[in-house]
């Protein structure tokens, strides 16, 4: 008896765990919907001076107006798009009186990129939302300098090879005149929020656990009765 009573407590104390889990993961799912919909509502929000000392803390995702000339240098960064499948999103120094920054400029097809050629250009006011992606990870390549091909957005690396501040203004306005570099802007699409799935795999363990517990009792008590 004194077997069986430490097996339902063993079963029981395991399903108890796994349900907690669950319940946790879906308090965290409510969390994370509240955070990506804030974030939504201040990526759309009304764009306000860049600042004159951008913090990654405060200022992520702060939508911003910024005034400068384009350079000529660029980096190709290794995407892709859906429904345009593979490109580069396209990273200029911004040359400014208050230090250089970074703009993404958005994205371009594969077959295009090869022919872009950037000219410094005359002062001009681009609208986006500041970012510092957390894109690299130690499985991440060195980026192709002599190619110029990058396979993550690396802000202090980028800004160190183009000379400017690791600040970076992901482009949301469309450029004046039309071409083959599109804004590919900010959105939540990049932040994961797998919360559901853990929980879904939670409370699913807990009931596998609970039906092989029922059964494993089941036919202890048959064992004892024979």
């Amino acid at each position: 008896m004194g077997r069986l009573a430490f097996f339902i407590i063993f079963g029981l104390g395991g399903a108890a765990i796994l349900i907690s889990l669950g319940v946790w993961q879906v308090q965290r799912l409510s969390w994370k919907e509240g955070l990506l919909a804030e974030i939504e509502l201040r990526i759309a929000a009304d764009p306000v001076p860049l600042p004159a000392m951008p913090d990654p803390a405060r200022d992520a995702y702060l939508p911003v107006e910024a005034t400068g000339s384009l350079g000529a240098g660029y980096i190709r960064v290794l995407v892709s798009q859906k429904g345009a499948g593979a490109g580069y999103r396209i990273i200029r120094p911004m040359l400014r009186d208050d230090g250089n920054i970074l703009v993404d400029m958005g994205f371009v097809r594969v077959a295009d990129a090869d022919a872009l050629r950037f000219e410094e250009g005359p002062p001009l006011t681009i609208t986006g939302n500041l970012q510092w992606p957390q894109e690299t990870d130690s499985y991440t390549p060195d980026p192709d300098i002599a190619g110029n091909i990058w396979f993550a957005r690396d802000v202090d690396a980028m800004a160190e090879e183009l000379g400017t501040r690791p600040v970076l203004i992901v482009r949301r306005d469309p450029p004046d005149v039309p071409g083959p570099v599109m804004p590919f802007p900010v959105d939540t699409g990049e932040i994961p929020n797998d919360h559901l799935q853990y929980a879904v795999t939670w409370f699913s363990l807990a009931a596998i656990w609970s039906v092989m517990t029922f059964f494993f009792l089941r036919r202890g008590t048959a064992a004892n009765k024979s």
